[in-house]
């Protein structure tokens, strides 16, 4: 479409989760109480993994910057949410809109890739102990996680550009409590197929990377358990993986319904309710699946106590 026939569109408006009034402050304490939690949790892991020297290594390297992935996104959403609960304009600017999705987008990105290189960690570390620290060294997590973040980013933008480039010449009305591309995509009045098109292949492109490398990842490991003769040993390293799994199994489930369902089975009040799992609670999930199952991020927990830095 002509861009000299749009007309300048300085904002928008969230439609938010519920127009139900009986509902707000139920929801406002609810979603302060996870939001609260996800900012503890999250911090506290950062901190523990930085402070405690036995948790110096790859593995809660990783997970610190898991944890940061998901303190980046749920935050760019979380505090505007809460906000605009009892807030009567619920308006957001066209840069800040832009932003919000550049940081969710990226954040989002960066954390599936990262679940996708922690499972091959889990591979170096199961399937040839001796030689962990030398095959994950400082280097090749920094040269990882640089890898990560670069590729999210590249993707962030490349969908913030497609995005924010359309004409949006109706309502600026947003039918959801946050920036996200599929009600964007309703709005606009502009030809929307490249960036459908861009959904399908870049970030489809990520997320089959991602799922293929854990899984082969995954498929190794097993083959690698299976041969440990200590049913101890078999036991510890399955009840490792198991966190990790489980972490995989619901951010990524949650990211292809959202995203790659048929267009005739979207539904906005469906995406409300999956949008708010993925950037809300799964997040708050993350940390607490890791430090209730890990004996290692529990005893770095009693240690830091005992030095009086908590």
């Amino acid at each position: 479409m002509d861009r000299g026939n749009c007309s300048s569109q300085t904002g928008f408006i969230f439609m938010g989760i519920t127009i139900n009034p009986e509902m707000k402050s139920t929801l406002f304490a609810v979603f302060l109480f996870i939001y609260l939690i996800n900012l503890v949790a999250n911090l506290g892991m950062i901190f523990l993994v930085r402070m405690d020297p036995q948790l110096h290594t790859s593995m809660y390297f990783f997970l610190s910057h898991l944890s940061f992935c998901d303190l980046c996104y749920s935050t760019a959403i979380g505090p505007k949410m809460l906000v605009d609960i009892f807030a009567k304009n619920k308006s957001i600017s066209f840069i800040g809109c832009a932003l919000q999705f550049l940081i969710l987008c990226t954040f989002a990105d960066s954390e599936c890739l990262l679940l996708a290189v922690m499972a091959f960690d889990r591979y170096k570390a199961i399937s040839n102990p001796l030689l962990y620290t030398v095959n994950m060294s400082s280097r090749v997590c920094y040269l990882l996680m640089a890898g990560v973040y670069l590729v999210g980013l590249g993707d962030a933008l490349i969908h913030t550009t497609l995005t924010f480039r359309l004409c949006f010449c109706e309502s600026n009305e947003i039918n959801h409590f946050f920036c996200d591309v599929p009600p964007l995509l309703l709005l606009s009045c502009s030809d929307t197929q490249i960036n459908e098109l861009a959904i399908f292949t870049i970030f489809g492109f990520i997320e089959l990377s991602t799922i293929s490398g854990v899984l082969v990842s995954y498929g190794y490991i097993i083959s690698s358990v299976l041969k440990i003769r200590s049913a101890n040993g078999r036991l510890k390293a399955f009840s490792t993986c198991a966190s990790h799994l489980t972490t995989v199994a619901v951010f990524q489930g949650t990211i292809l319904f959202m995203y790659f369902r048929p267009s005739s089975s979207y539904s906005l009040d469906q995406d409300k309710m999956a949008s708010l799992f993925y950037t809300l609670i799964i997040p708050m999930l993350n940390p607490l699946i890791y430090s209730l199952r890990n004996k290692d991020v529990k005893e770095a927990l009693q240690r830091v106590k005992k030095k009086r830095w908590i």
